[in-house]
């Protein structure tokens, strides 16, 4: 296959496009680097906690760790579809997504190899809803996007990376893992460092949000398919949740399993809904939306 064209000496960059708007933003706000955040009182901190402490962070980590590292592997097959499509600035934006997700691969294994100091295998903290999600569903989702790049597959490949994995159960997890760490004032490199990715991974949800959308506006009918997987996915991220919190008789850290949950099921709604309102939009009133919101966001 030979390139005919190149749409940056052609037509240029739309640069008031929401990819290129998120690139802006990547460039600013991304560019940060795991392996200089000082852990040195992390260390020190994680010494001074009981045995039940370190094994939930050990589990929380180890899932983050997984599914970082399937992202990074994943998002591929979406670039080349995007690229396929002629969609230059998405593809712009998407390359500084796959560079965020392998740094935070790198961030949290900084956390096993420097705080935690473990080296060994925690595969076995990855229940059966995780494994259903990351290693089954995301998989699957993506891959398709190698023999179809159908708007349908691309709205499955979206929604299961974006809505679900990232918006659900990776914001869920963070959001836990920060507070656990802020509320008792521990691990102030952990906790900056998650600070710092979930900006990343606002970016991320927001382009597919975006791109979802998008497929709405130009096709109706895939939002009862978008609708349908959602409500199916949400099952195994709820179900990784509770399994978390079944492997203690005593939760440590005191948090409580409705704290996970309705922040969960909160983040699945508000997503949930603002996809729906792509319906009867033109892509010109999704573009103006999304911008907006991105102008209203802080990183």
């Amino acid at each position: 296959m030979q390139h005919v064209s190149f749409a940056s000496t052609t037509r240029g960059l739309r640069r008031d496009s929401p990819p290129m708007r998120l690139f802006e933003k990547a460039k600013q706000f991304g560019i940060w680097n795991p392996s200089a955040l000082d852990l040195t009182r992390d260390r020190a901190d994680w010494l001074r906690l009981n045995a039940g402490e370190r094994d939930l962070l050990l589990r929380l980590t180890a899932l983050f760790q997984a599914g970082e590292e399937a992202v990074t592997l994943d998002i591929l097959p979406l670039i080349r579809t995007v690229a396929c499509e002629g969609r230059l600035e998405e593809e712009l934006f998407l390359t500084t997504f796959l560079f965020e997700e392998a740094k935070h691969t790198d961030f949290f294994r900084r956390f096993l190899d420097e705080v935690a100091e473990h080296g060994g295998d925690l595969s076995h903290y990855h229940s059966p809803s995780y494994r259903a999600l990351i290693y089954q569903a995301l998989p699957e989702a993506m891959g398709r996007l190698e023999h179809d790049s159908s708007p349908q597959a691309q709205a499955l490949a979206s929604l299961t990376y974006n809505m679900v994995v990232e918006g659900v159960l990776a914001e869920t997890g963070y959001q836990g893992y920060f507070t656990i760490l802020e509320r008792n004032g521990i691990m102030p490199g952990m906790c900056r460092g998650v600070r710092l990715l979930k900006q990343d991974e606002a970016r991320h949800i927001a382009y597919g949000i975006y791109l979802l959308s998008r497929l709405i506006a130009a096709d109706d009918t895939l939002w009862d398919l978008i609708e349908e997987r959602m409500n199916e996915l949400l099952m195994y991220a709820l179900g990784t949740i509770d399994e978390i919190f079944s492997a203690y008789e005593t939760m440590p850290f005191g948090i409580q399993l409705d704290d996970f949950t309705t922040f969960a099921l909160g983040q699945f709604q508000k997503r949930l809904s603002r996809i729906e309102n792509a319906r009867g939009r033109s892509t010109g009133d999704i573009e103006i939306v999304t911008n907006d919101i991105i102008a209203r966001d802080d990183g």
